[in-house]
């Protein structure tokens, strides 16, 4: 057979952390590459007990659902939104599974191939692997610790005459930054006056470290729901568990209606059973009380892994300690070529994710991003010395 794929698989490129998760799976490699929460902490139990408390209700559980999604969770989600500034009904909100897919579906929508999409610089791999894939034009604004620089997004808007730009303003993957409120703020005015659609990513958003920070949604900054310029989706991986693949999309209704169109043509709807139990979840469990436990544990691995960053002290190695999220952002030295280093970590016993993957146009090389929530105090130091002697060997075979 001569199979005749469409010229849209030419837009797909591997992501390089699925492709490093592969290396790890029955390996004794420790892994800082994926974003992944800690096992320890899923509520196993209440989800457990909510899952059962479904199929108490009968077999009806078991069957098609909207393709909006299940409302009594929408509903308790739009309690939740409400309570960050964001006022919506379900009639402003599509279940989605997980946030990655309503990425997708908003691509989807909104971009025909060469339109022009603007990012962070550095910005989420798999947003980028969309965007691609739809046949976008991606073009990068540059950010320092607070968020994008707003000349150049207005210099960048002026130039390129974007439809869509999309940003992480919570604890960014991969900076792991935290915008500053008058950035969030310019950001909109900037946007909502030259007519131009704002993505929302806030996957992070809740594992914040210090409650007396204030970091509104953007959402919330601008009129919502109807006439907003923002789109915002978020996700119930990263606070209750990622297997269970539920995120969710708000914005304006003509938006919401057409990505649910979208989502009845890809697949009908999400998991009726996920979403049911996480409604049960949400109205029988203390999720708050839970979220605040992860961020306590994180925030305390967090802080052990910059000790240690701090301990090694490799030359010419810099980075910021996030004030949330699930990562670090580590520059590394010119002449250090993160791919390169990868392989020699691997051999080592340690794993991360290089940094070039992470820019739309005109990589840094040096860069690699490092997760800190998965891994306990014992394999955090192991997987630490392992990176320290894969970069004293690295530096040994430049000289």
């Amino acid at each position: 057979m001569n199979y005749q794929f469409s010229k849209t698989l030419e837009g797909f490129s591997s992501s390089a952390v699925r492709e490093i998760l592969k290396l790890t799976q029955g390996n004794s490699i420790i892994s800082f590459a994926g974003g992944l929460p800690a096992e320890e902490y899923f509520p196993l139990e209440a989800v457990g007990e909510a899952f059962e408390r479904v199929l108490q209700q009968g077999k009806n559980a078991l069957q098609y659902g909207l393709t909006e999604g299940y409302t009594p969770l929408r509903e308790s989600i739009c309690r939740r939104m409400a309570t960050k500034g964001m006022n919506v009904t379900p009639a402003e909100m599509l279940l989605t599974t997980g946030s990655q897919q309503a990425i997708d579906l908003l691509t989807r929508i909104y971009i025909d191939p060469g339109d022009v999409i603007l990012v962070e610089k550095p910005t989420y791999l798999a947003a980028l692997q969309v965007f691609k894939a739809r046949g976008a034009s991606i073009y990068s604004v540059d950010s320092d610790q607070d968020g994008m620089d707003l000349e150049h997004l207005a210099a960048q808007i002026a130039k390129h005459k974007p439809k869509l730009v999309y940003v992480i303003p919570t604890f960014s993957n991969p900076t792991g930054k935290a915008w500053s409120i008058e950035k969030r703020k310019g950001l909109v005015e900037i946007c909502r006056k030259a007519n131009v659609l704002i993505l929302e990513d806030d996957p992070y958003g809740e594992i914040q470290f210090n409650e007396e920070e204030r970091y509104p949604t953007i959402f919330s900054l601008d009129e919502h729901p109807h006439g907003s310029c923002v789109v915002y989706t978020s996700t119930f991986s990263k606070t209750v568990a990622p297997a269970l693949r539920t995120g969710w999309a708000i914005g304006d209704p003509s938006v919401i209606r057409n990505m649910t169109r979208a989502k009845q043509a890809a697949d009908l709807h999400s998991s009726s059973l996920d979403q049911q139990t996480l409604h049960q979840l949400l109205e029988h469990f203390d999720l708050d009380g839970h979220i605040a436990k992860i961020r306590y544990h994180y925030k305390e691995r967090m802080k052990f892994m910059a000790g240690l960053l701090k301990e090694h002290n490799w030359p010419g190695v810099t980075w910021l300690e996030p004030k949330g999220g699930m990562f670090f952002w580590v520059e590394l030295p010119e002449n250090i070529k993160a791919e390169e280093l990868l392989k020699q970590a691997v051999l080592e016993g340690v794993a991360f994710v290089p940094g070039s993957s992470f820019y739309a146009e005109e990589p840094q090389f040096n860069t690699i991003r490092l997760n800190y929530t998965h891994t306990d105090r014992e394999t955090t130091v192991l997987g630490m010395q392992k990176l320290s002697s894969a970069i004293q060997n690295y530096s040994l075979q430049k000289i």
